[in-house]
């Protein structure tokens, strides 16, 4: 259930990251509730996940989740760069992330 709830968090996490670039380019109501509630919710399932798994390793994997998936995301929908350093660096949060999941 840990698991679960460490997904849910970077789901959130990566709405919030939408959010706050959306209410970077224009102020609304609707970005600022993507962007605080995206993030409040993520911190609030990492917490739950705080009952199932050690906090070190779910803040961890979550924080990692989190990163790739902002980049992922800006990179889709936000035009970001996508050089082969950035992808080189987002793979190896990712195989980090699943190396801890691993031995977890």
């Amino acid at each position: 259930m840990g698991w679960v709830f460490i997904l849910l968090a970077s789901m959130f996490e990566m709405i919030g990251v939408v959010g706050l670039k959306l209410s970077s380019r224009q102020k609304s109501m609707k970005n600022s509730v993507l962007y605080l509630g995206g993030f409040c919710t993520s911190v609030a399932m990492l917490y739950q996940a705080f009952a199932y798994l050690p906090v070190s390793v779910a803040y961890a994997v979550w924080v990692g989740i989190g990163t790739a998936g902002a980049v992922i995301v800006n990179m889709i929908f936000f035009g970001e760069s996508r050089s082969l350093s950035r992808v080189v660096s987002l793979s190896a949060i990712i195989v980090g992330v699943i190396g801890l999941r691993a031995i977890s």
